[in-house]
């Protein structure tokens, strides 16, 4: 029997925010953003892309707004955290998989949000590379935010930063050149 293809599920998670710094401990997901590697070197295949209504902090502060461009509207008329990990999880699919993504916010938003909702993480999910700590090392550089990765690899940013789902694609970007350079 042939073993299936290790997919990667690129993730971009974003969250309620404020001005202030300590407000991390009250942030929760309003968008996931998501696209599925085929292979460590691609292609960029499906995607996934969700608004979620917050519960903790419904309305949503003009910073948020400001930073990320999701309205109001966008969380009002959304799915609940619950039901919009459901989706995403059965989106992904099957394993094997690893979660990939820009730093290690968006695994620890996951566990905050289940926490917050009373449900598990998916197991799989703590199967998750760092991209950000993975890059630092391959190409010998002090972390960066995604944007400098990108500029760095000569790559223009497109879409719109602080949105999921460009995020996400922008990410992959970048994890088509890095992961395939790991020995996990």
């Amino acid at each position: 029997m042939v073993e299936p293809t290790l997919r990667y599920i690129v993730v971009d998670l974003e969250a309620t925010c404020w001005e202030t710094r300590d407000s991390s401990r009250h942030m929760e997901i309003i968008e996931i953003g998501a696209v599925c590697l085929a292979s460590s070197s691609g292609p960029i295949g499906r995607e996934f892309a969700a608004f979620v209504k917050p519960v903790a902090s419904p309305v949503l502060s003009e910073f948020c707004t400001q930073l990320t461009t999701i309205r109001q509207e966008d969380v009002d008329g959304a799915e609940l955290f619950p039901a919009v990990l459901a989706r995403f999880v059965a989106w992904i699919g099957e394993e094997p998989y690893r979660l990939v993504s820009w730093g290690a916010y968006d695994l620890n938003q996951f566990r905050k949000d289940c926490l917050r909702h009373g449900i598990p993480l998916p197991p799989a999910f703590e199967n998750h590379i760092n991209l950000k700590q993975e890059f630092s090392k391959v190409k010998n550089v002090r972390p960066l935010g995604m944007k400098a990765a990108l500029a760095l690899l000569n790559i223009s940013l497109t879409g719109t930063h602080h949105r999921g789902i460009d995020d996400a694609r922008n990410t992959a970007l970048i994890a088509q050149i890095i992961l395939p350079q790991l020995t996990t």
